[in-house]
């Protein structure tokens, strides 16, 4: 991922003034505010929280060393190259809704540049509350929900987690990556966070406190704060030896992360097929299993949750002792990696379409491109595995260099090459390559999103933008993708501009 993070370290601009249209600002479609229903309920609020006066305060002051958790991000504007007052005058519930709106799993190019987003340091909108953390925790709900969770528990700890909704996610995340000693300690030694049953039960029992954490289950038990089916699972968890010959506990598909510590802790591995990709961090462990660590890599890398080189470590870690399905992937691969580390180009030239056509089927083509473009492109091949190479060069970061360096041999490559330099391309046959044809139009035609430029909202384009282009190809308006294009060639993200038409053009079959 950072290294996608430092390639979009590009300068921003405000946009030409441009003809106004009518923009589009209605909200419906769009996610609520709210909490991940993943989440495990393990905290309640306390009780300094509620409200004992209905009156709005005039003036709101804070300490001098308070945080505003809208404003916490962990990539600067010396990396990203977006303007600090990105948000400018827009709604904070309308960003954070549209935030939230993102696909889990989208656009390689659009996946990457909303996680930029999710994690700049940028100041609040103008007027947005100096407590508020809406924007905050839709950005590090993004990043939830695409299983990112290294960055999302960097984030938490950047801005502090000891606000309740922010400590909460936090507690989660800790569990998810195997340190629940650690979030147990700080829930225990914070005053403020009041543990549920189930979560002070667990954390007593880690703490190797058993007595005290069976009494507590009865106790939660008696007072109906402890449901039956919770009340089973811990009681498992605490003592596995009781239930010696019983049979497992029924698939429970509305896991949270606590419940799914607890099975894990009693050998009960959940079916990880339709859970959260937050619970796949798990299985990307050796101590999971190969075939586990495979798909959790692919789902992964195909959220941009991770980075290739993790994904490519994990492909490349064993030889495949079964066939079909992501076995074959992995053969196809590894016999690609052994014949470029041989620099034998016949070889090269003889696998490489088996393992692209392997990357097609498992939805990876960029996180392929992003490894092996470069090397393919210093390895000398001909006819169609030389414009296949290119194809693949053209979906790396290397895109302009292929472009500038070669002669295109089909139409596919005219097109692709005029996009990497820039150029408006000819002969655009289909409705998807129009609309890509005619945002790169020698002078940029007006769009929907010129109003909100002029009103200084421009995250919000960028955000309606990137929902359009992030759903790919086949579910986009070509007029739609148009103005998206436009609006990021406007105001400076050539690159991201560039990228993302290169794969809607070579990705759309």
């Amino acid at each position: 991922m950072w290294t996608d993070v430092r390639a979009l370290a590009v300068l921003v601009a405000m946009a030409q003034p441009l003809v106004a249209q009518e923009a589009e600002i209605d909200l419906t479609g769009l996610p609520e505010l709210g909490t991940p229903a993943w989440l495990s309920d393990a905290i309640t609020r306390p009780h300094a929280n509620v409200a004992t006066d209905a009156s709005v305060p005039q003036i709101t002051v804070l300490p001098l060393d308070a945080v505003q958790l809208d404003s916490v991000g962990l990539l600067p504007t010396s990396i990203t190259g977006l303007p600090r007052g990105l948000w400018g005058t827009s709604e904070t519930e309308t960003l954070a809704r549209l935030m939230r709106a993102q696909p889990v799993q989208g656009l390689p190019a659009m996946q990457n540049f909303t996680e930029v987003l999710a994690l700049a340091e940028l100041d609040p909108p103008f007027g947005a509350p100096a407590e508020g953390s809406e924007l905050f925790l839709a950005r590090l709900d993004l990043l939830l929900d695409r299983g990112a969770l290294d960055p999302a528990q960097a984030l938490m700890e950047r801005a502090g987690p000891t606000q309740v909704d922010l400590f909460r996610r936090w507690f989660d995340v800790s569990l998810l990556t195997d340190h629940s000693d650690r979030a147990c300690g700080a829930m225990n030694a914070n005053p403020d966070i009041a543990p549920t049953f189930p979560a002070r039960i667990f954390c007593m029992a880690r703490g190797g406190d058993w007595s005290a954490a069976a009494l507590s289950l009865g106790t939660g038990e008696a007072l109906g704060a402890i449901t039956e089916e919770e009340g089973d699972l811990i009681a498992r968890f605490l003592d596995p030896e009781l239930f010696e010959g019983e049979p497992p506990l029924p698939p429970d598909p509305t896991l949270t992360p606590l419940e799914f510590q607890m099975r894990m802790a009693i050998a009960q591995r959940p079916d990880m097929t339709g859970l959260p990709l937050a619970f796949l961090y798990a299985d990307l462990s050796p101590l999971a299993g190969w075939r586990a660590q495979l798909d959790a890599a692919e789902r992964l890398t195909r959220s941009g949750a991770i980075a290739p080189q993790e994904w490519l470590a994990i492909y490349t870690s064993q030889a495949p002792s079964a066939s079909g399905a992501v076995w074959d992937r992995v053969e196809a691969l590894q016999a690609l990696d052994a014949a470029l580390l041989a620099a034998d180009p016949i070889e090269t030239s003889r696998r490489l379409a088996p393992a692209w056509g392997a990357m097609q089927e498992a939805g990876l083509e960029v996180a392929f491109a992003d490894i092996y473009g470069e090397r393919l492109l210093r390895t000398p091949l001909v006819d169609e595995a030389g414009i296949l190479a290119r194809r693949v060069g053209l979906l790396s970061p290397l895109y302009e260099q292929v472009a500038q360096s070669s002669v295109a041999q089909d139409e596919t490559e005219r097109f692709a090459f005029a996009i990497a330099r820039g150029l408006p391309p000819e002969n655009a046959r289909d409705p998807l390559n129009r609309a890509i044809a005619a945002a790169f139009a020698p002078d940029l035609p007006p769009h929907r999103y010129s109003l909100f430029l002029e009103n200084n909202q421009l995250g919000e384009a960028l955000l309606r933008a990137a929902l359009v282009l992030g759903q790919g190809a086949a579910d986009s308006d070509p007029n739609d993708v148009t103005d998206a294009l436009v609006l990021f060639r406007a105001v400076g993200l050539e690159d991201v501009a560039r990228r993302t038409a290169l794969q809607l053009h070579l990705l759309q079959d």
